[in-house]
């Protein structure tokens, strides 16, 4: 469920299925969120959805291109083998740790509709001792339909169906201060975008600025959404929100600590993709101490995001990352701090009242 604390469309877009690739249930319900609080808007040949609001004077010379971007889709799985006994293989889409998959409920979806499966592998009972302790690979895990043969299972899926997580939506922690979801990567930063925008088109910037507010595909299987996307908008400057794993449990080696949850959004000075704008991370470091907003740096060069292709394309684009510090990223039960994802909310529609130049 959830409260007053977050956004409806938090809740609903995490509930949504949208495997990368498989995109269009999320697209279809940001389209119907953002139809009206947008001058237009297009979906791409991709399937990227891309809304414009135009502020300052239209008819301005040298106007500024503002890419703000999210991505839509979440890690999943696709059927590679329906087998003789009704059980199916399947490979990870994106990357997903094997260990979180074991005992999972999912979502497929096929031609006949969706249906749910169950990650499963051998009793414990039936491994031998001293294999127990081994982590299992993924060749040794299938799902279960319910199907009796093959014959049945061929009836409702297909080879090349796609899956994702069938989890839970919760609030948890004192007062509901912490959420639990699927696919909170990336529907934070769609459910803030969405947010952001009903404010910027009741009370637009001053500034002579085109805003592209971007809901991109593919994030998760090399980044290939946003490059179109980036391509078409030719943008002077790029925002994109992302969520982080941040590597701060027990067991985690804490000089890899990235960012600290319950402190904002944690803003990227380099990944392994891209080196961000020195300028705008100062600006929003200054919008964030201004507004009383937290902000953090995020402390590791790791991973990487739709950034990774939008900086390079035209002819370059200044870029800043602000991702929500998230615990168990890519699992059924990915946890964030409601205030986190409420301050990148706040930080974002800051520093567009800001860019000016």
């Amino acid at each position: 469920m959830y409260n007053e604390k977050i956004s409806p469309e938090l809740y609903e877009l995490c509930n949504l299925f949208g495997p990368s690739g498989y995109e269009g249930e999320v697209a279809d319900y940001i389209e119907d969120k953002i139809k009206n609080i947008c001058d237009n808007y297009t979906k791409d040949r991709m399937g990227n959805l891309i809304c414009l609001i135009r502020a300052g004077d239209e008819n301005a010379e040298g106007r500024q291109r503002i890419m703000v971007s999210a991505h839509m889709d979440e890690v999943g799985v696709m059927i590679t083998e329906i087998c003789d006994d009704g059980l199916l293989r399947f490979d990870t889409v994106g990357g997903i740790n094997v260990s979180v998959l074991e005992g999972r409920k999912l979502t497929l979806s096929s031609e006949k509709g969706k249906l749910c499966g169950l990650v499963m592998s051998k009793a414990i009972h039936h491994i031998d001792r001293k294999d127990r302790d081994k982590p299992n690979k993924i060749e040794k895990l299938y799902i279960d339909i319910g199907a009796k043969n093959a014959e049945e299972a061929s009836t409702r899926v297909s080879i090349g169906d796609f899956g994702a997580f069938d989890s839970e939506f919760y609030l948890f922690g004192e007062d509901g201060a912490f959420v639990k979801a699927k696919a909170i990567d990336d529907r934070a930063g769609c459910a803030n975008i969405i947010e952001v925008m009903r404010s910027i088109y009741a009370n637009r910037p001053e500034a002579n600025l085109d805003l592209y507010f971007c809901f991109t595909v593919r994030e998760e299987t090399g980044l290939s959404g946003a490059k179109v996307a980036a391509n078409e908008i030719r943008p002077h400057i790029a925002i994109v929100l992302e969520s982080t794993a941040i590597a701060d449990i027990p067991t985690a080696d804490p000089s890899k600590k990235v960012a600290d949850v319950g402190k904002g959004g944690a803003l990227s000075v380099a990944d392994r993709s891209t080196i961000y704008d020195k300028e705008l991370i100062e600006l929003a470091l200054a919008s964030g101490k201004e507004e009383n907003i937290p902000v953090q740096l995020k402390r590791y060069v790791s991973g990487g995001n739709d950034a990774g292709h939008i900086h390079k394309s035209g002819s370059g684009v200044r870029c800043l990352a602000i991702s929500v510090p998230t615990r168990y990223l890519h699992s059924p039960a990915c946890v964030a701090s409601v205030e986190d994802i409420n301050s990148v909310r706040r930080l974002l529609e800051a520093l567009l009242y800001r860019i000016t130049d």
